[in-house]
């Protein structure tokens, strides 16, 4: 497989970005590649630089899940285009995502655009101190939620894969009101309530911790999460930024039966394009300006190209919910599939789309669990795939995610490339 041309520029990356990349899990450092550089894609299938042809599993981290290039997205996203690129003024296309999104997700009474899933959460902690009128946040280790200062504490993704959880240059005033528990541990959470009565303004979850490689929740621990902030004056507050419209219509929140007070998305309800939206609870978010002293502000919030790819890939959605069971399959099929390759050397976790594949024989449950896992080995099996055209998220805690466009073809080769790579360590 040639990768002249991506070696060229990211070496030519290298002397004008840090580590040549935008993003750090890009770098490829956790599995020791050279970092694809990205040419075209289509459908299921991304081409780099030479040339090269993958099945991407990696759906830009999230938001393709109608695949690349759909042609509802395009055409509404060129004839946007057409109109004009930003002009720092209300339109339409946010009136009517917003309306769209609060019709799928009906607790998400009220909702602001931002434009990334980062200042969707720093914005709803906001709120959420703004009206508790407490300053105190409970977050869950190996949970992440963006990289604003105060949310860098024991978080997952990237952080994790660069074992560096809490970043150089926050300020520990910054981190000092930001309480950590531990996922699917109820006493954790209850120890850090009793600790700090009447001064803890939120609680802020992965409901499905897809940033951990995916761990699920235990049966009963988000019903818990609510009870508990409900009964201590806190407010609950899910991450959907991953989860929102991918689980089913209505998320995470849909699919486990639990109203969050606010909720955070990105990735999908921009289908492609940057954007973000916290919302929730109507006077909880009557707090926001110009309606209350909570300020927040974006010069590009509600762009008009970001919203007409939104409400394009949200329709889509909408009008086929039949996309949904069929992702369900295809998630369940791969899962089984790396079960019966690896048997027991592997712990598989899959709900939907998102699958998370750790190479260790113990259950992933928690960031305890999940960090006992093989890196090395996740990262000589992502090599192997990516030799053989699979295109596989850079990283062990990462999500694997299935799209609409994913065909039965990909998936027999898909399950082929774990076949022969199952082989090879025998």
């Amino acid at each position: 497989m040639k990768e002249e041309r991506s070696e060229a520029l990211w070496n030519q990356a290298k002397k004008r970005m840090p580590g040549g990349v935008n993003s750090p899990v890009r770098a490829y450092g956790a599995v020791g590649r050279i970092p694809r550089f990205i040419q075209s894609a289509s459908g299921s299938k991304i081409v780099d630089a030479d040339g090269n042809e993958y099945i991407d599993y990696v759906c830009s981290f999230g938001p393709g899940i109608l695949g690349h290039a759909h042609p509802a997205v395009v055409e509404a996203v060129q004839k946007a285009c057409a109109g004009g690129l930003s002009f720092g003024a209300p339109t339409q296309r946010e009136v009517e995502l917003a309306e769209l999104i609060s019709r799928m997700m009906p607790a998400v009474e009220m909702l602001r655009l931002v434009n990334s899933g980062t200042e969707a959460v720093m914005s709803a902690i906001r709120a959420a101190r703004g009206f508790t009128g407490r300053d105190k946040i409970v977050k869950f280790r190996g949970c992440y939620h963006g990289h604003s200062d105060a949310l860098l504490v024991k978080a997952g993704s990237g952080a994790l894969t660069t074992s560096v959880p809490d970043s150089a240059g926050v300020p520990a005033d910054y981190t000092k009101n930001t309480l950590v528990a531990d996922y699917n541990d109820p006493e954790s959470v209850e120890r850090l309530f009793g600790e700090n009565p009447g001064e803890i303004a939120a609680l802020v979850v992965e409901p499905v911790a897809a940033n951990m490689g995916v761990v699920l929740p235990k049966e009963g621990f988000l019903p818990f999460l609510r009870q508990i902030t409900q009964d201590k004056g806190a407010l609950l507050i899910f991450d959907e930024v991953i989860t929102g419209f991918r689980l089913g219509p209505g998320g995470a929140q849909e699919y486990y039966k639990v109203r969050p007070d606010l909720t955070t998305l990105g990735k999908i309800i921009g289908g492609g394009m940057p954007i973000g939206a916290y919302g929730g609870r109507r006077d909880i978010m009557e707090m926001v300006s110009p309606l209350g002293p909570v300020y927040q502000a974006g010069t590009l919030s509600g762009n008009p190209v970001a919203t007409a790819a939104g409400i394009a890939t949200l329709t889509q959605l909408q009008e086929h919910p039949e996309i949904y069971e069929e992702l369900d399959r295809k998630g369940a099929l791969l899962a089984d599939a790396m079960r019966k390759a690896f048997g027991r050397a592997v712990s598989v976790n899959q709900i939907g789309s998102l699958i998370g594949l750790f190479f260790m024989e113990r259950e992933a449950t928690d960031q305890e669990s999940v960090l006992m896992a093989d890196t090395r080995r996740y990262a000589d099996y992502f090599s192997y795939m990516l030799d053989h055209g699979i295109y596989l998220a850079p990283s062990q805690f990462e999500a694997m995610f299935v799209s609409a466009a994913h065909s039965r073809e990909d998936l027999a080769k898909t399950c082929q490339a774990l076949d022969g790579y199952a082989r090879s360590l025998r």
